[in-house]
């Protein structure tokens, strides 16, 4: 296989994770709802189907609140963006983790990342000829529900 192709390939691979983490981005308000129901039927069901204002306060903003008191009483933008930009990451890198993990031991290794290569080859080489063809290739630039990027790293959609 040419080194053109390999790098292709590798390059759908990657783009399809960060594919996905857009795409779970655009539903974040719909999960933010979600985990503020989960919280609450909780908090709920813990204390026979009432809750009080603190309980609410608790269920609500426990991790805001721990950093704040984790920075002494006070929490500036930088450090709350520091804060909302690693759990971003840390869910992305769980996400993708999760996705290329063939041994599933929570780490990344090049075979992983080689077998995944080759599971997305496969799919796209339809006849099976160890080649893929620009006819090979989804419709409407589309790779499952992924965004596709060209070779200078620009959104086709």
């Amino acid at each position: 296989m040419r080194k053109s192709t390999k790098l292709a390939l590798a390059f759908v691979a990657l783009a399809g994770a960060v594919g996905t983490t857009a795409y779970a981005e655009n539903n974040a308000s719909a999960k933010i709802r979600e985990g503020t129901m989960v919280r609450l039927n909780k908090a709920m069901k813990d204390s026979n189907g009432t809750i009080t204002f603190d309980q609410f306060s608790d269920a609500m903003n426990a991790r805001l609140k721990k950093l704040v008191a984790d920075n002494g009483g006070k929490l500036t933008v930088a450090q709350l963006a520091d804060a909302l930009e690693k759990a971003r990451f840390e869910q992305m890198a769980r996400r993708i983790i999760a996705r290329y993990d063939t041994k599933g031991d929570g780490t990344l290794t090049s075979d992983d990342i080689t077998s995944r290569e080759k599971k997305v080859f496969a799919m796209l080489d339809r006849n099976n000829d160890g080649k893929v063809e620009k006819s090979e290739l989804p419709k409407g630039g589309h790779f499952g529900r992924h965004r596709q990027w060209d070779n200078d790293g620009n959104d086709m959609q």
